[in-house]
C-alpha cells in the first residue's frame, strides 16, 4: 500500500482525487488475462481490480495529527476447477502483470475441461449509494476542524474528562470485476466515518465512552451526526459510568437498547449463518433450515440494499447483485449467506454475500447489514414490564463459538432495571448464553429501530458491517458481574 503524509495546509481533498487513475484495460487485455487463467483447465476465472483512496486525521490529547492519505491499487485473478481454487494478485495494473498473475493462478489448478470466455457484457449495479456531498470537498484543514469540534465538545461535557481521541476518515473504492461467464461491472463505493473515544476519571474510577457513526455516504454524514454531538455522546457515556456500581451476577431479564444490541444478533446468530461455516459443519445452524428456533416475535435479515447503509453495495465482490436475505422469519431459520463456491456446494442460490477486504484477498461469505426487524411492542412498556433486569444501552466486545452458538459479551453501558425503572448504571457486566437459546427467549420486540456500524473481522479480513435492532426483551440471560 502506498501511504503518504502531508502537512494539514499542504494537501487538499481535490488533490487526492486527482491522483486516482483507472486501469487502462481494453476487452482484448481482459480476454487475454481470463484466457491465461483458464489455460490449465479451469472451469471459471475472475479478474478483480480495485483502487482505494483513503484519508484520515486524528486528534489525540488535544493535538491534531498529520493528515494520512493512502492509495492502494491492484488486481487479483481467481481460478476455480473441480473444487480447487487458486488465487494470485499484483499491485501492477498492466496487461503483462495481470496475465502473469493469471498464469500463476492457473498453475494452481488442473482440469481436462476446456472453457472459453463468454461474450463480455457490462451490467450496471442494481443499487447505488452515491454521496450527496463529495468527501473531496473538505481539505486537510477542514478535516482537522472536524476532529477539533469533536474534541472540544467532549471536553466541555464535564471536568472529569481526561482524554479525548477523535478521528475522521473517508474512503473511495473503485471496483472493476469481470469473469469468464461474461459478467463485467464497475462500481464506486464511498464510505465516511467519525469516531470519538473519551476517558473520564474521578476518585480513582476510570471509565470510557465511544461513539463512532459511519455510512456508505459522503459529508452528509455530518448533517445526521454533527461532530459536536459525536463528542458529546461519547463523553456523556464515560462520565455517566463514573457513578456506576458493580453489576450483579445472576440470571435475569435483559433488555437490549436499539442499535448496539444488534452486535449480539450479528455474532451469536449471523456468523453461524455464513455458508462457509455451515459447509464445514462448524455451525450450530447447519441443517436447521425450516426449523423453528425462536419465538414468533423474532425476524432478522441481512440486507446489502439499504440505501447508504454502512455495509451496503451494488454488487458483492464476485459480481452477484446485492440482496436482502431473510435469516429468521418469525423464529424459523430460513436462508444462509452464500458465495459462489458454497452455494454450489450446499445446493443453494447465491445470496450476494461474497466479500473481500481488498484485491489481495479471496472472497468469502460475510454479513453486510444484519438487522433484527422491528416488532409491535411499545419500547417504553417493554422496560416498564421488567421487575428486575439489565438494560443494555451499549454492548462492548465479545466472542462466540459458531459451532455451539455459545457467546460472552461485555456491556459497555448498562443500567439495572427495578420495578420497571432504570435505577442506576452498572459496570463490569457480561452476557453469557447461546444463540438458539436466546432466540427462544425473546419476549418482546419494539416498534423502534436504530443501527450501528463496525468492522467485522473473519479469517484475517475486515469489512464494514452494519448492525441494527429495535428494543428487545430477552426473558433470561446469565449476567456475569461482581456486585450483589
Amino acid at each position: 500500500m502506498s501511504v503518504g503524509r502531508a502537512t494539514l495546509s499542504g494537501l487538499t481533498g481535490a488533490d487526492q482525487v486527482a491522483e486516482v487513475t483507472r486501469p487502462d484495460l481494453d476487452d482484448g487485455d481482459v480476454r487475454a488475462i481470463l484466457d491465461a487463467a483458464l489455460s490449465s483447465g479451469g472451469q471459471f476465472a475472475e479478474l478483480y481490480v480495485e483502487q482505494r483512496r483513503s484519508r484520515s486525521v486524528n486528534v489525540d490529547d488535544g493535538r491534531v495529527e498529520d493528515l494520512v492519505t493512502g492509495l492502494d491499487r491492484g488486481g487479483g485473478v481467481r481460478v476455480v476447477s473441480n473444487g480447487q481454487t487458486a488465487y494470485a494478485f499484483t499491485n501492477l495494473l498492466t496487461r503483462d502483470a495481470l496475465v502473469e498473475s493469471a498464469r500463476i493462478a492457473a498453475a494452481g489448478v488442473s482440469g481436462s475441461q476446456v472453457v472459453g470466455v463468454a461474450d463480455l457484457r457490462t451490467v450496471p449495479p442494481p443499487y447505488t449509494h452515491p454521496p450527496t456531498k463529495d468527501p473531496a470537498d473538505v481539505d486537510g484543514p477542514g478535516m482537522a476542524e472536524i476532529v477539533r469540534r469533536i474534541d472540544e465538545s467532549a471536553r466541555a461535557v464535564d471536568g472529569a474528562v481526561r482524554q479525548v481521541g477523535a478521528s475522521y476518515g473517508d474512503t473511495v473504492q473503485d471496483v472493476f470485476l469481470v469473469n469468464s461467464e461474461g459478467h463485467r461491472h464497475n462500481e464506486q463505493r464511498v464510505r465516511t466515518r467519525l469516531a470519538a473515544r473519551v476517558v473520564a476519571a474521578r476518585d480513582d474510577v476510570v471509565q470510557t465512552g465511544l461513539e463512532a457513526p459511519g455510512a456508505a455516504a459522503g459529508l452528509e454524514l455530518l448533517d445526521r451526526h454533527p461532530p459536536e454531538a459525536v463528542g458529546r455522546r461519547a463523553a456523556e457515556r464515560a462520565v455517566l459510568m463514573l457513578d456506576s456500581r458493580p453489576a450483579p451476577a445472576e440470571d435475569m431479564t435483559v433488555v437490549l437498547a436499539p442499535g448496539s444490541g444488534g452486535v449480539l444478533f450479528h455474532e451469536a446468530c449471523g456468523h453461524g449463518m455464513e455458508a462457509d461455516i455451515v459447509a464445514k459443519g462448524a455451525s450450530v445452524y447447519r441443517g436447521r433450515q425450516g426449523d423453528k428456533l425462536g419465538t414468533d416475535l423474532i425476524s432478522g435479515v441481512d440486507d446489502a440494499t439499504v440505501a447508504n447503509a454502512w455495509g451496503s453495495f451494488g454488487f458483492d465482490d464476485e459480481g452477484t447483485p446485492a440482496q436482502r436475505t431473510v435469516l429468521f422469519d418469525r423464529g424459523v431459520c430460513t436462508d444462509y449467506l452464500t458465495d459462489r463456491l458454497r452455494a454450489a456446494e450446499l445446493g443453494l442460490p447465491r445470496s450476494g454475500n461474497a466479500r473481500r477486504q481488498s484485491y489481495a484477498h479471496l472472497p468469502i461469505p460475510r454479513m453486510t447489514n444484519t438487522y433484527i426487524l422491528p416488532g409491535a411492542d411499545d419500547p417504553d412498556e417493554i422496560v416498564r414490564s421488567v421487575r428486575r433486569g439489565l438494560f443494555c444501552e451499549q454492548l462492548g466486545g465479545g466472542q462466540v463459538d459458531p459451532a455451539s452458538g455459545d457467546f460472552v459479551f461485555g456491556v459497555a453501558v448498562g443500567w439495572l432495571i427495578e420495578d420497571g425503572e432504570l435505577t442506576y448504571p452498572v459496570r463490569g457486566a457480561n452476557l453469557v448464553g447461546d444463540g438458539p437459546a436466546i432466540l427462544a427467549r425473546i419476549e418482546a420486540v419494539g416498534t423502534d429501530f436504530d443501527a450501528r456500524e463496525g468492522i467485522c473481522g473473519k479469517d484475517g479480513q475486515g469489512v464494514p458491517a452494519g448492525l441494527g435492532n429495535p428494543t428487545v426483551r430477552i426473558g433470561r440471560i446469565t449476567v456475569g458481574g461482581t456486585g450483589a
